[in-house]
């Protein structure tokens, strides 16, 4: 067996806040987070979440910027 057959493969996933984290592929999803549709090893997944999540304050908190 090679080395990268033997690594987990994880999912990333994303809440109602718009915070990014990545989850075991073989698991259920845990509560309140959905699937982004990214998939690959540890490093790929964080690197995705290094170029999209460029603001990291929770939605509500950017949101209610907007009001002011």
């Amino acid at each position: 067996m090679n080395s990268k057959q033997s690594m987990p493969i994880y999912a990333v996933v994303v809440n109602d806040e718009e915070q990014y984290s990545i989850w075991p592929e073989h698991k259920e999803k845990p509560l309140g987070w959905n699937y982004t549709g990214k998939k690959g090893n540890k490093e790929e997944c964080l690197e995705y979440i290094k170029e999209i999540w460029t603001d990291m304050r929770p939605l509500s908190v950017r949101s209610g910027e907007r009001g002011l």
